[in-house]
């Protein structure tokens, strides 16, 4: 068993609200809590605390409390913080829901969550009336932030002038919020995460996550994902930094607000990564306020983070988590320049881990001197989730007796407690009884400059065996051909490790955090 490096550190018995604004010092009041990046708009820590505060009083008057699940449906602007903070203030449970869906699968969240409420936005307005109609909610629990007719709008609710209500609850068990994992693997299940979960996952990034209140945080992987909901939102409202917001990513439009809002921590998903390693226009702006480039959701590449940290003249690091764990397990400090920026560096505080043998179900031993060799990655914890709602064979399946989470994932880990995610158990390609791991194939073929993305599969050959294929992105301007890649590949790679397929496709597949679509992938 792997304990982290860290010492323990205190977690306290308190409700999220309380954990992130009870102790807010009075200098820190009119500081600048959230910036919208679109407009300019700032909000300050007294201002966001006053509308959660009347958010809550406006819920508690039509009923809602302990006990009602809110749908919410909204990008990255400033009035998600006031709603989803303010939801969890009055007692209820927010269960965040992704701002691409159709109007089938937000109706098919709303009902598996027993949501009686929905809270969005205009340009959103049209899938949430359909998913609500579907499921027979009224007009007047779908609330419209920024106010279409015959729907309670923002304004209008925080016009109220209601005090937040008297509540009590235990932290240790009742549900903050209900994201639903991603579904690459399977149909989307609601995870329940309580008070205490989200508390304890940003006291555990604190020590490890260099932020305080001179940073400036953009916000643009999405507020509804468990990443940008506990690293981005939660964690920069803790540390007192400022978190600046942007509702959708669109690359000139994300250079810019860096550039002119003068952010120092930017939080990205390896797509965006590979843009800014690639990318001819990131020379036309001034990005010397980044200091880190902190990378999640999905493996980063060593090559690559090292080219984004020369272009940049930044700190790149990346951790690991899952929805399941409120979401961090592992970060890299930006300090830590020792560490191998391709693996995931080390458990953050009062964490365990195991690597486990797939077949034989017996713990992988440790290296005294260089790296254990791969095993299923375990992890226990106060981040780790109470399961799944109404799914008490999945969470059997996933949470054992013991309390340790099984996630699915090949990991190994170094003598010095650095771990390093080899690939999913599931997503494994078999060559002639070989294990192919598509994320070391990724790396490489997006080696190539005329690369811009890539994704790998196990795709059947004319003898019905299972081969590596890549789909490739050619980058704009170039060219390259199938005999190309996979000539590349051949001469970086170990024989039975080369990529025997090439598709060329117009863009890889992804999910809101940056999740390679497999599924998706092996539909085609």
């Amino acid at each position: 068993m792997h304990r982290s490096s860290f010492p323990d550190v205190d977690i306290p018995d308190v409700s999220v609200y309380d954990y992130l604004f009870g102790d807010l010092e009075e200098s820190r009041l009119d500081a600048v809590a959230i910036v919208d990046g679109t407009s300019g708009a700032e909000t300050s820590y007294r201002q966001l605390i006053g509308q959660i505060d009347l958010f809550a009083g406006a819920l508690a008057a039509r009923g809602v409390g302990v006990g009602t699940t809110i749908g919410l449906l909204c990008p990255n602007i400033p009035a998600f913080a006031t709603v989803f903070h303010g939801i969890l203030r009055s007692g209820a449970t927010a269960t965040t829901i992704n701002s691409l869906y159709t109007p089938e699968e937000i109706a098919n969240q709303l009902v598996d969550a027993e949501a009686t409420w929905l809270v969005t936005v205009s340009p959103l307005l049209a899938g949430a009336k359909a998913a609500a109609e579907k499921v027979g909610m009224d007009a007047d629990h779908v609330i419209v932030l920024d106010g279409a007719e015959g729907h309670p709008s923002l304004p209008a609710l925080l016009g109220e002038g209601r005090g937040a209500p008297e509540v009590t609850f235990d932290p240790a068990t009742h549900l903050a919020v209900l994201p639903y994992s991603s579904g690459t693997t399977g149909r989307p299940k609601g995870v329940m995460l309580t008070h205490r979960n989200l508390v304890a996952n940003v006291a555990q990034c604190r020590p490890v996550l260099s932020v305080d209140e001179t940073d400036r945080l953009l916000a643009v992987l999405p507020f509804f994902h468990i990443y940008g909901m506990t690293v981005l939102l939660n964690f920069a409202l803790r540390q007192r930094a400022s978190l600046v917001t942007m509702p959708k990513f669109d690359l000139p439009e994300f250079l810019r607000i860096i550039s002119e809002h003068r952010t120092t921590w930017v939080f990205v998903a390896p797509p965006i990564a590979v843009a800014l390693a690639k990318h001819p226009i990131i020379d036309q702006y001034d990005l010397s306020a980044v200091d880190v480039i902190f990378s999640g959701a999905a493996p980063l590449d060593g090559a690559l983070a090292a080219a984004v940290a020369n272009r940049l003249g930044c700190t790149v690091v990346q951790g690991y988590g899952m929805t399941e764990t409120s979401p961090a397990v592992t970060l890299i400090p930006a300090e830590r320049h020792d560490v191998d920026k391709s693996s995931i560096g080390p458990l953050v505080p009062n964490t365990e881990a195991r690597l486990v043998d797939p077949e034989s179900g017996a713990d992988v031993p440790a290296s005294a001197d260089g790296v254990s060799a791969p095993g299923e990655l375990w992890v226990r914890g106060p981040q780790v989730m109470s399961g799944y709602l109404n799914r008490p064979e999945a969470t059997a399946e996933m949470l054992d007796a013991d309390g340790w989470l099984h996630t699915g994932d090949v990991a190994t880990v170094s003598a010095d407690g650095i771990f390093r995610i080899v690939d999913r158990l599931k997503e494994l390609i078999k060559y002639k009884g070989y294990q192919v791991a598509p994320a070391v194939l990724e790396a490489v073929l997006l080696e190539h400059p005329a690369i811009a993305d890539a994704a790998v599969i196990g795709a059947l050959d004319s003898d019905g065996q299972e081969v590596p294929k890549a789909f490739v992105v050619v980058q704009q301007g170039a060219e390259i051909d199938a005999d190309a890649v996979m000539a590349h590949v051949t001469a970086k790679v170990a024989p039975h490790e080369k990529v025997r397929q090439v598709e060329f496709i117009d863009a890889i597949p992804k999910s809101a955090a940056g999740k390679i679509l497999r599924k998706d992938l092996r539909a085609r």
